[in-house]
């Protein structure tokens, strides 16, 4: 079933982790994406639920306190309180924000980790695990540091390099030491219980890919990201195994007592953190007198996981496997994960204070919510990771808020004023004018709204596909078009000759304002309601305003009648001085760059290769190079050296038979930017045809380095 047949919708969003407070980062990733899309739905009337909370359990949280020198409770207390005000003053409305510390998550987590027992879902095994001797305990996979296998990063964790991006077991870290007493580990026997995520590959395979399970199509493949799909594949090939589900922990949910060998131990942080999405529905619907079943055991609703791009495995393999073999549940219709954000020419960094943390720019830029919501949208890594700077930030709230959009509502509630004491002016249908969408194109106000109303169509149709940045678009399309309404028949110079015409201008300007207003609500709630009040229109009740709105224009009705009075002009937005943007900027500076990954340069001494023959440009030109994203990657049985990859052209994807597996694990490479030689004749490989090459760079030492253009670039176009 199409997610649009759906009869309600279920929106989740990540869990953040209540250990630190949140940066834009987080808000481009999973945050800000979710909560437009909830926006719009309600204003197209539909029923959505919008779940999110406090993460709360983990590793992550008690390093946190023992680097604080105070107890877990402590700190999710005050970041619980942290994050969820900062979500609030920053408009993104959650139906609930809950925290998986609550009795009812722990009493949820159980029944589930319970029912997945009862049916053998968990398979009990004893194995050696890291032990501090000097701390007395077992170390979970964040306790443990040492050097990266893949990047030679001395710091990586035991589940990840936060330099190269690798998935990692303890097992695979070079010179491994504990995070608490930097000693040695040794290794002990200790007892825990594993998911057999094995058997439930071969139906994950076909659901991923095909959207189907049990002859049901469950969603549409074709509307996953590439980048989704190709890092799920890329799991899939190298073949999933069974995963611990629980831990040695003194902080967390409890494995039920009354099992065996269940003392000391604690449920696995992803196994009972994306249960916290059913425990706040199930707090939500007790606060409401409601069925929580509805939203997560009928097929009449669409579930959909906004996330960043490093829970993708999470939250479309492993949380669903867990689903499934309960066998109660929906599976997810999307899970529409975000890339990386990066700051000024670096990746964010919250250990070196690389980041803008956004309760930070609400105390300290008060009123600018939207400016904020507006850029990081704009720049949203929906596809490939992108960048936010704060000269970018000053360029789209003073260019395109102020100057476009801004102006716009600020000239024709001016005109509006002046020409006829703020009521809306009475207007003849007939009357013809020139359009705001083209200069050469008479129209009547009938035309003008019809056209208005398919514009707000497409945005939406925009938000339906998660493309949130064209959406943004598509919006700014229209306040430019009544920009142009408006200089195309300069109202401004009205003569007798031109009443009838100046009316219809600013009655059809006016009409603009108002869809604008609906239009704005889901990416610049604030600018709505102010609009809105200018307008002398009620508040928003998000109950179906814009599908009421689109549905008039469309007969030609208009949406605010001839002598409404609307209230006296107010600028929506306000320029970013100078000073504000240097000030952040010396801030920044003030912190420690994250170091690059970038390797270092060879030394004088070095021995470099001779340079090849010379050959003539017509030589060079024949090369077609192409920018193209990896969307797969696979190891090659029996090939140490090879990994085949999956490359999006844009215009069309291609295999690609690369060696680079010494340097890259696959899942390091899915979601790169890369170029390739497009048309080199096609090679066999270990019997896979390779259809081009991607370009490395090789050190002195022989390491390789993927030749990238810069972040956001878009795929398909030649490389010169």
């Amino acid at each position: 079933m199409p997610t649009s047949a759906k009869k309600r919708y279920l929106v989740t969003a990540a869990l953040p982790y209540a250990n630190g407070p949140l940066h834009i980062g987080h808000l481009a990733g999973a945050y800000l994406p979710a909560d437009v899309y909830v926006r719009y739905q309600r204003l197209m009337g539909r029923e959505i639920l919008f779940v999110c909370g406090s993460d709360e359990h983990g590793a992550a949280i008690t390093m946190r306190a023992r680097k604080e020198g105070v107890s877990p409770r402590e700190i999710v207390d005050k970041y619980h309180v942290l994050i969820r005000d900062t979500f609030q003053k920053l408009g993104v409305a959650f139906d609930i924000y809950h925290r998986t510390s609550e009795p009812l998550h722990h009493q949820t987590s159980q029944d589930i980790f319970r029912k997945l027992l009862e049916k053998g879902q968990f398979e009990e095994r004893e194995t050696e695990q890291y032990y501090d001797e000097a701390a007395g305990q077992f170390l979970a996979d964040r306790y443990i540091l040492g050097t990266c296998p893949v990047c030679g990063n001395a710091d990586a964790y035991g589940d990840q390099c936060e330099k190269c991006g690798t998935s990692l077991s303890p097992d695979q870290l070079l010179q491994p030491r504990s995070a608490l007493s930097g000693a040695t580990p040794v290794k002990r026997p200790t007892t825990h219980w594993y998911f057999k995520l094995n058997e439930h590959e071969a139906w994950l395979r076909e659901w991923i890919n095909t959207g189907r399970l049990e002859g049901k199509q469950l969603h549409d493949p074709a509307t996953w990201k590439a980048h989704v799909v190709g890092q799920c594949n890329s799991w899939l090939e190298q073949g999933l195994q069974p995963r611990a589900m629980t831990r040695d922990l003194d902080w967390g949910v409890d494995v039920p007592p009354e099992i065996p060998h269940s003392e000391g131990k604690k449920l696995y942080v992803w196994l009972d953190a994306p249960i916290g999405y059913i425990s706040a529905t199930k707090q939500w619907a007790a606060d409401h007198r409601d069925n929580w079943e509805r939203f997560w055991k009928s097929d009449e609703t669409a579930l959909i996981h906004f996330i960043g791009k490093d829970n993708i495995v999470f939250h479309c393999l492993i949380f669903p496997a867990i689903l499934g073999a309960h066998g109660e549940f929906i599976l997810p219709v999307n899970v529409p994960a975000n890339q990386f954000l990066n700051l000024e020419g670096a990746k964010l960094s919250t250990s070196r204070n690389w980041a803008v943390w956004v309760h930070e720019y609400l105390e300290e830029l008060p009123g600018r919510e939207d400016d904020l919501r507006y850029n990081l949208i704009k720049n949203m890594p929906e596809q490939r990771d992108s960048e936010f700077t704060w000269k970018g930030l000053q360029e789209t709230t003073n260019t395109e808020l102020v100057g476009n959009l801004g102006g716009f509502i600020q000239r024709v509630f001016v005109l509006v004023h002046k020409n006829y004491g703020g009521l809306v002016p009475q207007a003849n249908p007939e009357q013809t004018f020139r359009s705001g969408w083209n200069a050469e194109q008479e129209t009547t106000i009938d035309r003008e709204l019809f056209a208005l109303a398919k514009k707000l169509e497409a945005m939406g149709a925009e938000v339906e596909r998660f493309q949130f940045r064209d959406a943004l678009r598509v919006l700014m399309e229209i306040s430019s078009a009544g920009n142009a309404l408006l200089q195309f028949n300069e109202p401004w110079k009205a003569t007798l000759e031109r009443t009838e015409e100046v009316r219809a201008v600013l009655f059809t300007a006016i009409q603009y304002a108002v869809a604008l207003s609906a239009a704005m609500r889901p990416f610049l709630p604030f600018a709505a309601e102010r609009l809105r009040t200018q307008l002398n229109l009620p508040p928003f009740e998000d109950s179906g305003e814009l599908v009421a709105l689109i549905n008039d224009l469309l007969e030609g009705n208009a949406v605010l009648w001839p002598n409404h009075p609307i209230n006296l002009p107010e600028h929506l937005f306000a320029r970013l001085p100078d000073e504000v943007i240097e000030a952040q900027i010396q801030k920044l500076r003030t912190a420690q760059p994250p170091a690059q990954t970038d390797p270092p340069a060879p030394s004088p001494a070095a021995e470099y290769p001779p340079v090849k023959e010379t050959i003539s440009y017509e030589v060079f030109a024949q090369l077609d190079l192409r920018v193209a994203t990896i969307v797969g990657a696979e190891k090659i049985e029996k090939a140490d050296k090879l990994l085949r990859l999956t490359v999006d052209l844009g215009f069309e994807t291609r295999t690609i038979v690369a060696g680079i597996a010494q340097h890259y694990p696959p899942e390091a490479v899915v979601g790169r930017q890369v170029v390739v030689v497009a048309n080199l004749a096609p090679r066999k490989m270990r019997g896979i045809e390779s259809q081009g090459m991607v370009l490395m760079a090789e050190d002195a030492q022989g390491r390789l380095s993927f030749v990238r253009p810069d972040e956001g670039w878009p795929v398909g176009f030649g490389v010169r």
